[in-house]
């Protein structure tokens, strides 16, 4: 099945006020089932039902590879001839994992860190080094607690290891440095964000840092709490960065006004993109650009979970508003976006964002054209979605919690 043009699914020149209708399809290995739900389009841009129809809407069952508990992140291995494709994953509670994804085995890699488990933190994101190839390189994010006064404080933190021994069955990690670290350490385990990503070039790491509850450091540029920080993959701050000049913490900031950004990917045309939990409804999708403000606490879809109200992007322009927001919200949990590669499973995801969803349990496939974008479909897994992998035109998920899946979409 061949991928409608983007322009033909969102509106350029008018508004209709008919609502996206897509099917929710609960998907176990054995069989599914189907029922029509309709989804509110929420921002200014507009989908053609026309081309929503069930027949254009891809389907998949799904193939249990392992089983994992609190698993937080996976990244592929790359492949080697013929092998089978072998992925890293992560559980919150410190144990990093090479999975072959033919076998199902599991083995684990030595030489991890101690984590701060507990609430949202432990052990996070792990992607390789873009010159993983040579150098057996990973970036791994995790909660540490603090010491002396602060050590019931806690903050997140980004580290560089060589991954050694990886074709035995005792792999581990050696030679660790820290690459970064939250500047505040914070009472309570929420909101790390800590999502991890290099730019296409490999020149740049990008690593989300949620306000960890806070709300008010999102807006403090003394500290990298609420921000997007761009660095070098050894650490030190480019010299194109918004605040580059500024001589301080700031000098690390891409963006600013962030709540929980927990997915985050760049599109076929080098533009970033990111998912963020809203507060009470105003989960976002966002286009990230050098130096926005995206105005969290001041502004947000979404009320405080006390039921008081927060101004809507619409009333402050100064801050950039989110290209889809959700009420309900979708608990955006991970992102990845889809190109067909060499296995083409999905050719009318082409260049869709997949993003997993929590309080959802859901797959959702978002289109973007230039600056817009929209909810296309919406998969109903029956589980929490903890991460979502597109690699090389196949899909892999990641349930949330314990006796979680691995899974492996397979198109009908």
């Amino acid at each position: 099945m061949n991928a409608m043009p983007i322009d033909s699914k969102i509106s350029k020149n008018k508004k209709v006020s008919l609502p996206l209708m897509v099917a929710a399809l609960l998907f176990s290995t054995a069989a599914c089932s189907e029922s029509a739900t309709p989804v509110a389009n929420t921002q200014d841009v507009d989908i053609s039902t026309s081309e929503q129809t069930e027949d254009s809407k891809p389907s998949f069952t799904t193939q249990v590879i392992a089983t994992f508990n609190e698993p937080w992140a996976m990244t592929a291995l790359p492949k080697t001839g013929n092998d089978a494709l072998e992925l890293l994953v992560t559980q919150k509670s410190g144990e990093l994992f090479v999975v072959d994804t033919q076998t199902g085995v599991k083995t684990q890699v030595a030489g991890v860190p101690k984590v701060a488990y507990g609430g949202q933190g432990g052990l996070g994101d792990v992607t390789l080094a873009p010159d993983f190839r040579a150098s057996n390189a990973i970036y791994i994010s995790h909660a540490e607690a603090g010491s002396g006064a602060d050590s019931n404080k806690y903050g997140a933190k980004v580290i560089k290891a060589t991954l050694s021994d990886l074709d035995t069955e005792k792999p581990s990690l050696q030679n660790i440095s820290t690459i970064w670290q939250q500047n505040k350490k914070i009472d309570g385990q929420g909101h790390y964000s800590h999502r991890l990503l290099f730019s296409p070039d490999g020149r740049y790491l990008y690593i989300s840092s949620g306000d960890r509850q806070e709300k008010q450091p999102a807006q403090d540029m003394s500290l990298n709490l609420g921000k997007i920080i761009r660095l070098h993959p050894d650490g030190t701050v480019p010299s194109d960065n918004p605040y580059a000049n500024n001589n301080d913490i700031s000098a690390q900031f891409w963006s600013t006004g962030h709540r929980n950004v927990l997915g985050m990917a760049f599109d076929e045309s080098g533009r970033l993109w990111s998912n963020e939990m809203g507060p009470r409804g105003g989960d976002e999708y966002n286009l990230i650009v050098k130096g926005n403000n995206y105005g969290w606490p001041v502004v947000s879809n979404g009320r405080n979970y006390s039921g008081t109200d927060i101004p809507d992007h619409d009333t402050r322009p100064e801050f950039a508003a989110p290209k889809v927001s959700w009420t309900p919200v979708i608990s955006p949990s991970s992102m990845s976006i889809y190109a067909v590669g060499s296995h083409n499973d999905f050719p009318a995801w082409e260049s869709n964002a997949l993003i997993s969803g929590l309080s959802s349990k859901a797959l959702i496939v978002v289109a973007m054209d230039d600056e817009r974008a929209a909810e296309r479909y919406r998969y109903d897994m029956g589980a929490r979605i903890r991460s979502v992998l597109s690699i090389d035109g196949e899909v892999y998920l990641l349930g949330d919690g314990n006796s979680s899946k691995l899974l492996k979409l397979i198109p009908n």
